[in-house]
């Protein structure tokens, strides 16, 4: 291991805290300036708004909804890659890697092409049926969960393969079928990689943003979510408005962030 002098230890420490500061804590900072500059008018504004008030409870209902998608298909996801080997292994751990290399702009208009009403691969015959996914919430969950898949797997798979199949395997010898085995020994042993992938997973799709413009079409009313009313009323030169919704959804992920830190158990040596 390299020593490193005194000064250098303070020097990079510098460095690393005037970069975050720089790139998260000032711009965040400036939001909230802003949202209070005129005491609590602009959120006073921003809730009695019924357009504002309905573009949040679309966002929460589609990060929930997205979310809870992510949590079933991202553990079993993470079992699978970690506990089993199969034809394909390797393609599916990195076409899970896609959703963070591939602009969400993309994701949506891939999406369009594929269940839009009129010459989509799908479209056509779920509207025929009585489905309609794209301009509405169903295409707006599905590119959420497509934008946010990852952070749940890449939480999960970490710890599976830190603590091994030793229990698991034991459990299975004692006579445990699988279902008993993934709650009582697998699940508690994953619980905060969970959790932090919840978390992390929904302050990703309560942000979201490209994809959710395209599918949704930015109905006022119906399929506009926070993001989209951001935009809109910054533009209109409604800064006030925008500044207060920014500052609903950056609390909501920084206030879930904490307090997983504060509930996580500290670990002991």
């Amino acid at each position: 291991m390299v020593e490193v002098s005194r000064p250098v230890k303070w020097a990079l420490r510098l460095l690393a805290l005037g970069y975050v500061f720089l790139l998260v804590a000032w711009p965040v900072g400036l939001v909230v300036q802003h949202t209070f500059e005129d005491g609590l008018t602009n959120l006073a504004d921003t809730f009695a708004d019924p357009d504002i008030v309905n573009a949040l409870k679309l966002t929460v209902m589609v990060a929930f909804w997205a979310v809870a998608i992510n949590l079933v298909f991202g553990v079993t996801i993470s079992v699978l890659l970690v506990r089993y080997e199969f034809p394909g292994k390797r393609v599916l751990s990195a076409l899970i890697d896609v959703p963070l290399s591939v602009s969400p702009v993309v994701v949506g208009l891939a999406l369009l092409l594929v269940y839009n009403g009129r010459d989509g691969w799908f479209g056509p015959t779920l509207e025929a049926n009585g489905y309609q996914v794209v301009f509405d919430s169903p295409g707006m969950i599905m590119a959420t969960c497509f934008v946010a898949l990852p952070l749940v797997i890449r939480e999960v798979v970490p710890v599976l393969q830190e603590i091994g199949d030793d229990q698991e395997q034991a459990a299975r010898s004692l006579g445990a079928g699988a279902r008993q085995t993934f709650l009582r020994i697998t699940l508690p042993s994953i619980k905060w990689a969970v959790v932090y992938g919840v978390v992390l997973s929904t302050a990703r799709s309560l942000g979201e943003f490209g994809a959710v413009k395209i599918l949704s079409g930015n109905y006022t009313g119906r399929t506009q979510t926070a993001t989209l009313v951001v935009e809109g009323k910054y533009q209109n030169f409604e800064q006030g408005t925008a500044y207060a919704t920014s500052f609903l959804l950056a609390f909501v992920s920084i206030a879930c962030l904490v307090v997983v830190a504060f509930l996580r158990p500290k670990k002991t040596h």
